[in-house]
């Protein structure tokens, strides 16, 4: 949903079916790999990161008759060689925090390395960025509540 939301908010000619498709794949990828938190990162390098995706979705795609094609479009997500890759890499990292700020206004705590690891995140689309801006002051404002 929330690349769907950002493609209606970007300037840029959008296939949106292929969008939601390298949305789901790299998501898909993630269930056998998991996403890591941000301190867990530290332990894996980007590369060995990629490569457990990469053959965990090469293991699901397999048998399939677009399996390759899927590769392909898991590839786009990964090196950000399209607008629909690019923008389905800010609403992954997006939507990681719309869940953040969810998990925060439920009582979670101790998720300040979340925002911290995007805080310096060079966005692909500018819109990102600004709808990043506004969770990170919701949050500012909510902690001057309490």
């Amino acid at each position: 949903l929330t690349a769907l939301l950002l493609a209606e908010m970007v300037d840029e000619p959008m296939d949106r079916g292929r969008l939601l498709t390298i949305c789901l794949l790299h998501d898909l990828a993630e269930t056998q790999v998991l996403d890591l938190v941000p301190a867990a990162i530290q332990y894996l390098t980007p590369a060995a990161k990629r490569r457990a995706e990469e053959a965990a979705l090469a293991d699901i795609v397999a048998d399939l008759p677009s399996g390759k094609e899927f590769q392909a479009l898991w590839q786009e997500f990964e090196e950000g060689t399209t607008v629909e890759g690019r923008l389905a890499r800010d609403a992954d990292r997006l939507e990681m925090m719309i869940q953040a700020a969810a998990h925060e206004q439920a009582g979670w705590r101790n998720l300040d390395e979340f925002w911290e690891a995007l805080d310096k995140h060079c966005w692909e689309f500018p819109v990102s960025e600004v709808l990043f801006r506004e969770l990170v002051a919701e949050r500012q404002s909510r902690s001057k509540d309490r």
